[in-house]
């Protein structure tokens, strides 16, 4: 196993922690349509987790397509 192998699924395994961390749309109703809370902003561990999922997709996502050309 290569290098990039590893990077692609340590970077799988943190956006998936990642992503489920993320408290946002606190019930499936507010999800489809029904009443919810609304924050248009994202603040503190909110911003800084959001941003890191980012880094995680593109991360994963350049692995992936570097070990599918290669």
């Amino acid at each position: 196993m290569s290098i990039l192998n590893y990077i692609t699924i340590a970077s799988m395994i943190l956006m998936t922690i990642l992503i489920l961390v993320q408290t946002r749309g606190a019930s499936l109703g507010a999800g489809l349509g029904g009443t919810g809370e609304i924050n248009m902003t994202r603040r503190g561990t909110d911003k800084t987790l959001f941003q890191l999922t980012i880094i995680m997709i593109v991360t994963f996502v350049l692995s992936l397509a570097l070990s599918i050309a290669t």
